[in-house]
């Protein structure tokens, strides 16, 4: 049975322990927008909407449910009562199973009674409190209330295929997760309590009959038994109870999603991800079948690898017979070569041998006759003459170089003398002709000239110094320290010769006739008053006197005179400058005595300097006698010396050559030594040689004498005649170990005993190597002699292996290539399909876009190449245009534009694709979030057009919402549908708000008188 639900709408669902969501059914208007809010503890978070909308698409046969695979990811949706109430699991336990029930009817309900269809239009308002008739035609129905005593099935509809039917989604924790049964008409589990709800509903899916006959229908069928595999629901969900959550073209600005994710959110509603998928498949199936053809051909190389190997092996060791054989063949012919080549060589050395004891008997010779000579030329009379001469010559050399220094010092010594004259000249210009007694007695009495005008310039000095003193005391008062005295005791008071002046001729007379000084100059004269505090204050310096108008007291008195300050003050300055006069013509005659004295010390230098000169001229003298004398004795010597050089070069030269005559005949004398030495040498050599060839032991090897061997090499190829024993046995060598090498390549191989000790034996040196080449030779033919039978057998089995694989790789590439050549078919089918479909989304966001305000729209969307990974998704681009006023160009969607602009193309965007998925028949488009992404300003008018369009073209759509878009979607939506759940410590929701239109008034009333009627009897 195929497509059950036919034509259908839903009109109604119920979920049974399908995560928090009560019990009460829920009806549905079809063909215009239902909004589903909710009220959780806190806000709208908790309240089961997603799970709520994710039952209805699971129901509806959403393909995103992966229903190919069991749809596991549908029983996630149970009832968790973890998840539920975090203390609530202590009390409640969690659903092994559970029902999504969904009844569907006629979108024109022809099919129900007709004294049910008095009615034209009615409204549905539903909440868990109570019910208000509206009056005027309509029908308020409470579902869920307090007194609600519901019971039995809906209402009876006539068994056609026109009328109503339930399908019950059973959803189990443990496969099969989905189980599917149906029923005509309405059959629905109605009882007054959650829990007798939950009963109810386990013994209604009892009663109804299995739909595959002796089974159910499981999830890989659904869609096509309820639906055949027409879509019938496309949904972008963002719960995490989905395996794949859909890009949703609603969630975020449409500018701000790739052209990539745009097509997967149109595959989604379309429908495309199942034949993406199923594309992926093909792929992933050629992806295997290449794989096993590539397997049975490596299968196919590894055994020819493994086959080769051993092969190889089998090919290694006939090679090593025969290059074993050559071994032996080269030994034998170095044998026969070392024989003839030491019997010839015996020969060479017997002629060498004669040859060196000839040679030792003439060195001998030779080596007496030049001794004799070198005897000759040794008489030691020239060597006596030789030292004689050069005693001479030294003696000579000796006098000629002491001549030398002494003349050295001597033009030194005279030319410093002359370099003192030029100074001396100068100096005695000074003396003006002068002797030096003469200058030294005029230097003493411009001594004394200056001695006597210092003495008078002490006498001026001391004078003014007098007289600025009394100058001073005349300025200061008579009585300075008795006034400073009384003033700093307060106490005032004038100096008596102050308050008096005297006649010039009367001070005169005073002066000359007694001294100044006390009891007038210390006089001082005070108030009556304050003559004791006068006296108190001048107890420190006795001698003061004090006269006031009560008397004269005396503090210490001294004769004196007493004058006018003014005249003494005169008289000082008079004394003074008479004084610095006299002072002034003193340093004068010092400043001239010092000046002459200066000049008569300049003539004593220059007077000392013409005795200096005059005993500088007479040295020079001296030396000048000194350096002729020195220089005629260096002119007589030099001769001499030349002579005696020469006769000493002479007898110089006569006895180096004679030394080196002698030298040569040493060095000729040790050569014929040396050649001597050398003969015997080789004599002993020889003999040591010939006694080594040991030609009996190379014969007895041979097995003949030398001349077999010499004709058994005359015998051998051209080529192979000039090799020497070396060469044999190089070559005999590499023969062997090739010969070992191929017949034991690994080596870890397991070598005979035997041949392993043999192997062992030969390392250290060649010589070993040599002894024991026969001995192991013959260990290595006898193994592979062995050997042979066993490989021939193995080469039989090989070739019948590879036969077999061949024919096996053969089948499998053509497999390989079937799939290869059905991928591109499916492919280039899929290429067309989608093509089609995304042509068909693009005429359809057109015609929405120019009905509802826009200017026209499209898709771009260029096919893609086919990935290569067959695990990656073949991913295509759509990129949504449209123009932005008449006449004007398509515009890319990721062009800037204005966010209403950008809600509005996405919400016809998502229509259309649902649209072009309908087929024609009636589509439910859920979607999660509704508007989460809607600007204020303009989501009221985004959720009309989702409203307008589904009534346009028969669409249901479903959305759930957050708190701030509610306000905008209950006033624009055809139906609303409000989840509660008051508390955390509740575990199930309560009874859902509806508030709803229907235009078709029967399904109202239907629903009513179902929910109206008792419980049955019994």
């Amino acid at each position: 049975m195929e497509n059950v639900v036919g034509d259908r709408v839903l009109i109604a669902v119920q979920a049974v322990n399908i995560s928090r969501l009560s019990t009460h059914p829920v009806p549905t208007v079809p063909g215009t927008l239902i909004v589903v809010a909710g009220a959780g503890p806190k806000d709208s978070n908790g309240a089961g909407k997603s799970s709520f909308i994710a039952s209805i698409t699971a129901l509806l046969g959403d393909e995103q449910w992966r229903f190919a695979s069991g749809a596991k990811a549908v029983s996630e949706l149970l009832f968790n009562a973890e998840l539920a109430s975090g203390a609530g699991a202590r009390q409640w336990a969690s659903a092994d199973h559970g029902y999504i029930v969904g009844v569907f009817g006629p979108p024109g309900m022809d099919g129900f009674p007709a004294d049910m269809a008095d009615g034209v239009a009615a409204s549905v308002s539903v909440d868990g409190a109570a019910s208000t008739p509206s009056g005027g035609g309509t029908a308020e129905l409470v579902l869920g209330g307090p007194e609600e005593e519901l019971g039995g099935e809906l209402f009876e509809v006539p068994d056609t295929s026109g009328g109503a039917v339930t399908v019950w989604l059973k959803v189990n924790q443990e496969a099969p997760h989905l189980e599917i049964r149906w029923r005509e008409g309405v059959h629905l589990a109605a009882s007054p309590s959650e829990a007798e709800r939950v009963a109810r509903a386990d013994e209604i899916w009892a009663s109804l009959p299995k739909s595959a006959g002796r089974r159910d229908v499981v999830a890989r069928d659904l869609t096509k038994v309820l639906y055949g595999d027409r879509v019938r629901c496309v949904s972008f969900l963002s719960t995490s109870v989905r395996s794949k959550v859909a890009t949703n073209l609603l969630s975020q600005p449409l500018n701000e999603i790739s052209p990539e994710r745009v097509f997967e959110a149109i595959a989604a509603l379309t429908g495309l991800d199942s034949e993406l998928e199923q594309e992926r498949e093909a792929r992933r199936d050629e992806h295997a079948k290449r794989v096993r053809a590539a397997q049975a051909g490596d299968r196919l190389a590894e055994f020819e690898a493994e086959s080769k190997a051993l092969l190889t092996t089998f090919d290694r060791r006939d090679q090593a017979r025969v290059r074993l054989a050559d071994a032996l063949r080269c030994w034998r012919g170095r044998q026969a070569r070392k024989l003839a080549d030491a019997a010839a060589r015996d020969e060479s050395l017997a002629a060498d041998l004669e040859r060196h004891r000839a040679a030792g008997e003439a060195a001998a010779e030779a080596i007496a006759m030049v001794r004799a000579e070198i005897a000759t030329l040794k008489e030691d009379t020239l060597d006596r003459q030789v030292s004689q001469a050069r005693k001479e010559l030294a003696a000579l050399q000796a006098r000629a170089a002491k001549l030398d220094a002494d003349r050295a010092v001597a033009e030194n010594s005279a030319d410093e003398l002359r370099g003192q004259i030029p100074a001396l000249e100068e100096t005695r210009r000074f003396a003006d002709g002068r002797d030096v007694p003469a200058a030294e007695r005029e230097l003493r009495e411009v001594r004394l000239r200056l001695n006597e005008a210092l003495k008078a310039l002490g006498v001026t000095d001391r004078e003014v110094s007098s007289a600025q003193a009394a100058l001073d005391d005349a300025e200061g008062g008579p009585a300075a320290a008795q006034l400073n005295a009384l003033a700093a005791a307060g106490i005032g008071a004038t100096g008596l010769l102050d308050a008096l002046d005297v006649a010039e001729q009367a001070r005169d007379a005073a002066q000359s006739g007694r001294p100044r000084g006390w009891p007038h100059e210390h006089a001082v004269i005070v108030e009556a008053a304050h003559l004791g505090a006068a006296a108190d204050a001048l107890a420190d310096l006795p001698g003061s006197v004090l006269v006031s108008a009560a008397g004269v007291s005396v503090v210490g008195a001294f004769d004196g005179v007493a004058t006018g300050r003014e005249a003494r003050i005169k008289a000082a300055e008079q004394r003074l400058h008479r004084a610095k006069d006299a002072q002034e013509t003193a340093a004068q005659a010092v400043r001239d005595g010092e000046e002459a004295v200066a000049e008569a010390q300049r003539r004593l230098e220059g007077a000392g300097a013409g005795v200096r000169l005059a005993e500088i001229e007479a040295k020079l003298g001296e030396r000048r006698t000194r350096l002729g004398e020195l220089n005629a004795a260096i002119e007589e010597l030099s001769p001499k010396v030349a002579e005696a050089e020469r006769q000493a070069g002479a007898l110089d030269f006569r006895a180096r050559t004679r030394d080196m005559e002698i030298e040569r005949l040493e060095g000729r004398r040790q050569r014929h030594e040396a050649e001597r030495a050398q003969a015997r040498d080789l004599e002993a050599k020889v003999g040591a040689e010939r006694d080594a060839l040991k030609l009996d032991a190379l014969a007895a090897d041979w097995g003949g004498t030398a001349e077999t061997a010499r004709a058994w090499l005359e015998a051998l190829p051209e080529e192979e005649r000039p090799r020497t024993a070396d060469e044999w046995w190089r070559i005999a060598e590499r023969h062997f170990d090739q010969a070992l090498r191929d017949t034991f390549p690994e080596e870890d191989a397991e070598i005979p005993e035997e041949l392993r000790f043999l192997l062992s034996e030969r390392g250290g040196s060649a010589a070993r190597e040599q002894a024991t080449f026969a001995a192991v030779c013959g260990a290595l033919a006898s193994y592979l002699r062995a050997q042979e039978e066993y490989e021939r057998h193995q080469r039989r089995q090989i070739e019948a292996q590879i036969g077999s694989r061949q024919r096996d790789l053969a089948a499998a590439a053509r497999g390989a290539e079937e799939a290869a050549q059905s991928t591109a078919v499916h492919r280039a089918a899929l290429t067309a399909a989608i093509k089609a479909r995304l042509t068909r989304v693009a005429e359809e966001f057109d015609k929405l876009d120019t009905s509802y305000g826009g200017y026209g729209a499209t898709l771009e969307f260029p096919v893609p190449p086919a990935p290569a990974d067959p695990e990656q998704r073949w991913q295509w681009r759509v990129t949504p245009k449209w123009r932005r006023g008449e006449g004007q160009g398509f515009v890319p969607y990721n062009r800037r534009a204005n966010t209403a602009l950008m809600d509005e193309k996405a919400v016809k965007l998502v229509c259309a694709a649902a649209i072009a998925s309908s087929g024609g028949g009636h589509l439910c488009l859920v979607l999660d979030e509704l508007g989460r992404n809607l600007g204020k300003e303009h989501r009221r008018e985004a959720v009309a057009l989702f409203r307008r369009i589904g009534e346009t073209y028969g669409i249901t759509v479903i959305g759930a919402l957050q708190d701030d878009m509610e306000p905008y979607a209950i006033d624009a939506c055809g139906q609303y549908i409000k989840l509660r759940r008051s508390s955390d410590a509740m575990p199930y929701n309560e009874p859902p708000v509806i508030v709803g239109h229907d235009e078709h008034a029967e399904r109202v009333r239907a629903l009513a008188a179902y929910v109206d009627r008792a419980l049955p009897a019994g």
